[in-house]
């Protein structure tokens, strides 16, 4: 590094390496590395996003019904939760960080494809590859920070990594709002490209300038489906990880089960209008962002198992809440401390994914995130079927219970799985 690069973020390593050996191994890791890839993530999250307001102009332009339209959103999400499996293996064999630079590359083009696409067919494809590309880069980062961050140093440069993610998934809706009313659907999607490029050439460059310890490589060999298979299988033999997954995969059932339903609730029950509705429910993500501020001294004051209880006891409480208030404008601050509740307890599983398996994170932290996904999609359709029979409130209901239960649970495991057990140095390949 030169003198003007800003401060190390892990100067505090634990020096077990001697000689030249040593420096290579503490070869400090400079800020805007996190930086740029919370840019990323922040492109990721609004390109997950930037379609949901723009539903209405694509039912107008392509003359198609709005649940035609909305294939442009499930084609995305579908490719992102599957593709988690194919990036974490493919992280560990050719570097994690040069992965994410290619895959902002590639988002540029399939960004640029989606603008140019002239028929709802074509949209709908290049979104199916916009959300497989868009995948690995979330996972892969916290998989990356992982490998370089020590345990004890990790849950809070998580949280402020996330805050790109966060900010993204907020500024999307709103973005792609503003085109429908201002521009044309073209426009957001044009824009991402520009982005992600620009992304991509940073990452490069920064990834240049890494130390050896940061772009390691797992040596390959054999059939790469293979190579996949044992890893997973490796990360599924770990009693610890499939508790990890276990509860990430009901977290993200019970949360987004009873999510999914808040506009709609709002609207059967207090005739809100849906663009109302969609800002109120938009400051979930502000709720993260405070956590994200917060988070250095919440974990220190908490710790995880304290993160686990208090978060899953205020985002239980405020969805069940959501669901009784008699106004509907109570539910702008319940929704809020929903998503500060949500990121204690979210963050606190995304850091137990980085380690659970530190020998084959970038498949391990893949795994994560595709039972999170995959726990949303169950997670949905059961809250579908709840709210065809007995209503809105029912499923927020059950949410709520949900969440609690998988708090607890998780908790006890936490207690009996302390945190020194899994806190190993970052795994040299």
């Amino acid at each position: 590094m030169t003198p003007s690069e800003p401060p190390a973020l892990t100067s505090t390593l634990v020096r077990q390496v001697h000689g030249s050996s040593a420096e290579t191994a503490l070869a400090p890791i400079p800020r805007r590395a996190v930086a740029t890839l919370s840019m990323a993530a922040f492109l990721s999250g609004l390109s997950m996003r930037v379609t949901d307001a723009l539903l209405p102009m694509l039912t107008r332009d392509f003359a198609v019904s709005l649940v035609q339209a909305a294939h442009v959103i499930t084609a995305f999400s579908v490719a992102y939760g599957v593709s988690q499996l194919c990036f974490g293996p493919v992280g560990d064999r050719y570097g994690k960080y040069r992965v994410i630079a290619w895959a902002c590359g590639v988002c540029a083009v399939t960004a640029t494809l989606c603008a140019l696409a002239r028929s709802h067919d074509q949209l709908v494809a290049t979104r199916l590859l916009a959300g497989a590309t868009a995948a690995a880069i979330i996972p892969l980062s916290m998989a990356w920070i992982g490998d370089v961050v020590p345990y004890e140093q990790r849950q809070p440069l998580l949280a402020r990594f996330l805050i790109g993610q966060i900010l993204g998934l907020s500024a999307g809706v709103f973005v792609g709002g503003y085109a429908a009313d201002h521009w044309t659907w073209r426009v957001p999607f044009a824009g991402l490209g520009l982005g992600f490029a620009c992304v991509s050439v940073a990452l490069f460059r920064v990834q240049r300038r890494l130390p050896a310890r940061a772009r390691l490589r797992q040596p390959g060999g054999g059939h790469a489906v293979r190579r996949a298979v044992d890893e997973f299988s490796a990360v599924l033999a770990l009693p610890w990880a499939r508790a990890v997954l276990l509860t990430v995969f009901l977290e993200g059932g019970s949360v987004y089960g009873a999510f999914a339903f808040i506009v709609t609730h709002l609207n059967r029950r207090f005739a809100v209008d849906l663009s109302s509705a969609g800002a109120v429910v938009m400051l979930f993500g502000f709720g993260g962002l405070l956590f994200a501020l917060l988070s250095a001294p919440l974990v220190r004051r908490l710790g995880e198992r304290g993160l686990v209880l208090a978060g899953g006891g205020l985002l239980s409480t405020s969805l069940a809440a959501i669901g009784i208030v008699p106004q509907w404008g109570w539910a702008a601050p319940l929704c809020f401390l929903a998503g500060l509740g949500f990121y204690m307890m979210h963050n606190t599983l995304q850091t137990n994914a980085t380690q659970m398996a530190p020998q084959r994170r970038g498949a391990a932290v893949s795994a994560f995130a595709a039972c999170f996904f995959l726990g949303q999609a169950v997670g949905v359709a059961g809250a579908a079927t709840l709210v065809s029979r007995l209503g809105t409130r029912a499923a927020l209901a059950a949410g709520g219970l949900g969440v609690l239960a998988v708090a607890v649970n998780f908790a006890r495991r936490l207690t009996r799985h302390p945190a020194p057990s899994r806190s190993v140095a970052p795994a040299s390949r």
